[in-house]
């Protein structure tokens, strides 16, 4: 990820200095609420896949100290971002 870099102007930073504690306080929580990512609940599916994959993708998952669950929804986030 990123991170973009932000810059500020004198006339931005002047008004920063003249806010009160309630509004910068009012202003973190607003953007705390904005960028927090709310953990979307997981949806339970079935898949048919061979055993011997199967359990071939299971030993190479533990072989890398991940979850072979885990390891599935990696890939497919990294599919999508590709």
């Amino acid at each position: 990820m990123k991170k973009t870099v932000q810059y500020f102007t004198k006339e931005y930073l002047k008004r920063c200095k003249d806010l009160t504690p309630d509004q910068i306080i009012e202003f973190l929580e607003n953007y705390r609420n904005l960028v927090a990512k709310v953990p979307e609940k997981c949806q339970l599916i079935s898949m048919k896949i061979e055993p011997s994959l199967l359990s071939a993708f299971k030993q190479k998952a533990g072989l890398e100290g991940a979850h072979y669950q885990t390891k599935i929804k990696q890939l497919m986030q990294d599919w999508l971002h590709t």
